[in-house]
């Protein structure tokens, strides 16, 4: 087995939309931006990611994304808005 090296990526988040920055994460963590990836392989980095206060969410989602959240219990569906 090859030796992995692994490194460190730190991601500035300030002015960047969220699901952009999601997927950017996800990449570095499978290791997909290395030329040696294989997806049964581990070979995913350490990601940081500073000034997430400032990240920038597009469209109106602070208006219209619920989250939802339910117990087994009938009718008891829970909602909540973005914040």
């Amino acid at each position: 087995m090859k030796n992995i090296e692994r490194k460190v990526h730190r991601l500035d988040a300030s002015g960047q939309a969220v699901g952009r920055l999601a997927s950017e994460i996800a990449i570095l963590l499978r290791g997909k931006n290395k030329p040696e990836y294989e997806p049964h392989l581990d070979l995913g980095d350490t990601v940081e990611v500073v000034n997430v206060d400032k990240v920038k969410f597009t469209g109106h989602k602070f208006e219209q994304k619920n989250y939802f959240s339910a117990t087994d219990y009938i009718g008891n569906l829970t909602t909540r808005k973005m914040s």
